[in-house]
């Protein structure tokens, strides 16, 4: 540590000035650095491609699992992937300098809200090395410095990315700084970034497993943006089309599994479980998927195996999920909030009524009507890309975009008010 410290501290206080110089540059300037980054992703996408065997080959000596193998590797489609959301990412709007509200007291001061930026943000990340490129372009779109620590398993591949990130800064005459990534495997830097290494580190966005998330929540010493667990929902009410129902459980659960949207517990309203819950459980079965359930559902089909009181509470990022009847529209909700963890939750309904009240009354990040839990995601909510899904009820809530990554500051003008 004793190496570590005094090099986390520099990689601070460079991305403080950084980021001071970043949060008054132009937006075209901003611009001009993203796209010359998806350029580079694109021209250097054989460098990539090698950085990204390199750490394959160590990922599957390690004994690594396919999920995580998958999670790792790189194709040219995967970069140009990359590279079209950086794009998409400086096609928004600015972000920042945007007047909130504005108001005109009785003595006269003229008050306004103003977007800026939130200063220094590090993002703690595994083994995903697309994060390298999506955080990065989201932080300098919204003029905040940026510490990247990526997973050990994508050190090479990261390494490659974020170089096209800091040439790109450089082309735009901007400050290579702005975007840092952590050049050490060492976990004591973890340790370092979650101490705020000296006040210069704002706050702290954890992106990964549940281990990870834990850590980053238990050790910051600076606000952390994250959610600790996806436990979605969807909710099959009696007024439900038989047909939505279906396509709308099987692709909440089934499109990706270890994904923080995937629904982990369907709620199946009593008034229609004699029609419904056979062709849900037999069309999960046939996808694959096993169905843990109470009571009801075993008796609906004998494939179901009993579900334990654990499994209303566990995030399985796998092809299992937790059945349970419900009472109406007032059960699901009940249920929701004894055990969901304030991600994402759906109800399939054609009446209005049950669905307004689940919208209002489900106390969750996200909420859909007639909708796939797997819509919780930036990219699909227009927001070009997300650095994760944030469940907290302070700051951000939902997918953080790049209008989640600004604060706000009051410019007051006056012509020389005094106070009495």
């Amino acid at each position: 540590m004793a190496g570590i410290g005094p090099m986390m501290a520099e990689l601070g206080r460079e991305a403080r000035a950084a980021g001071r110089a970043l949060a008054q540059a132009p937006a075209g300037a901003r611009d001009a650095a993203l796209a010359a980054a998806a350029a580079l992703l694109r021209a250097r996408t054989p460098q990539i491609l090698e950085a990204n065997r390199e750490d394959l080959g160590a990922a599957r000596a390690r004994g690594l699992s396919s999920a995580l193998l998958d999670r790792l590797a790189l194709d040219e489609a995967r970069i140009e992937a990359m590279a079209r959301g950086v794009e998409d990412v400086g096609a928004l709007p600015d972000p920042l300098g945007r007047t909130l509200a504005e108001w005109t007291r009785p003595n006269g001061l003229v008050i306004r809200r103003v977007s800026v930026p939130l200063g220094v943000i590090g993002i703690i990340y595994e083994s995903r090395p697309n994060v390298t490129a999506d955080a990065g372009a989201l932080c300098l779109k919204s003029g905040n410095a940026v510490i990247l620590r990526g997973g050990s398993e994508s050190f090479a591949s990261s390494r490659e990315i974020h170089g096209c990130l800091a040439a790109a800064l450089v082309e735009a005459g901007l400050p290579p700084a702005a975007v840092q990534r952590v050049p050490t495997r060492d976990r004591a830097a973890v340790g370092a970034l979650l101490g705020g290494l000296e006040g210069c580190v704002d706050v702290v966005v954890p992106r990964g497993g549940r281990s990870l998330v834990a850590r980053v929540q238990r050790d910051a010493r600076v606000p952390v943006i994250g959610h600790l667990e996806g436990l979605c929902h969807v909710y099959v009410d009696r007024a439900a089309d038989p047909e939505m129902a279906r396509q709308v459980v099987l692709n909440s659960k089934m499109r990706r599994t270890g994904i923080c949207g995937a629904a982990e517990t369907l709620l199946v309203d009593r008034a229609c479980a004699p029609d419904q819950l056979g062709p849900l459980i037999g069309a999960l079965l046939d996808a694959g998927c096993e169905v843990r359930g109470d009571a009801e559902a075993q008796a609906a089909d004998p494939r179901v195996r009993p579900a334990q009181e654990s499994d209303w509470r566990t995030e399985y990022l796998d092809a299992v999920i937790a059945l349970r009847v419900v009472d109406g529209v007032g059960g699901a909700i009940a249920h929701i909030a004894e055990f969901g963890s304030g991600h994402t939750e759906s109800i399939v309904t054609s009446d209005t009524a049950a669905a307004q009240r689940f919208l209002r009354e489900v106390d969750s990040a996200i909420v859909l009507h007639n909708a796939s839990t797997q819509f919780a995601d930036g990219g699909e909510f227009g927001m070009g890309a997300e650095l994760g899904i944030a469940t907290g009820r302070i700051h951000a809530r939902g997918p953080v975009g790049v209008e989640q990554l600004t604060s706000f500051k009051y410019q007051v003008s006056g012509c020389g008010q005094l106070r009495p």
